[in-house]
Order: structure tokens, then sequence, then C-alpha cells
């Protein structure tokens, strides 16, 4: 079995950040006619009671066609928080919020 009948293609480029309880993953991938993707992917450990720990994922694939709307987007969204939050290095020390991805709907 070829790599390209994986279901998960094998990484071209790989970059993690590490952000408290989280770390991201941005993955350049190839489709089977050659054309780079993305993925973003963010991964928590998980601990749960009496159970093995495990890894919770959520992953977004961000196709060429679409590179320039979602950068685009994020820049966007960034200079609204900068503009209404502006970034505080002394901030740097404090712990990361945790947010569960159910409190996004509250």
């Amino acid at each position: 079995m070829d790599d390209y009948n994986k279901k998960d293609r094998p990484e071209i480029f790989s970059q993690s950040v590490r952000a408290g309880k989280r770390t991201y993953f941005f993955d350049v991938k190839e489709t089977r006619n050659g054309e780079y993707y993305l993925t973003l992917t963010e991964s928590k450990k998980q601990f749960p009671e009496g159970k093995a720990p495990f890894f919770e994922k959520h992953k977004i694939f961000l196709y060429k066609e679409d590179f320039q709307k979602f950068n685009n987007a994020f820049q966007t969204a960034l200079e609204f928080i900068d503009e209404k939050q502006p970034y505080d290095p002394e901030e740097d020390n404090k712990d990361f919020t945790n947010l569960e991805f159910d409190d996004l709907d509250k």
C-alpha cells in the first residue's frame, strides 16, 4: 500500500506551537495530484478518571484556493483583538485559559 492510500498523507513540512496545555501543529501535506494543503491540529492531553490518558485532537484542513481568504480573515481577527486588547508581554507568565470547545457556544 503506498502512502497515498493511507488516511493521513505524509507531512512535507511540520511546525508545532506549544501553548499551555495545548499543542498546535501546522502540517503541509500533498494530495494525490501533487497539490499542497495545510492541516491545523489542536492536541490536548486528556486524563479521564479511571482510564488511560489520551490526546484529544481537532483538525482543520485548509486547501490552496482558500489560503488567502483564511489568512485575510485571520489577520483581521488578530488586528481586532490587538486593537481592543493590546498585547502585554507581562501577561506571558499568566496561566492560559482552559477553554473547552463546548464553552465556545455559551
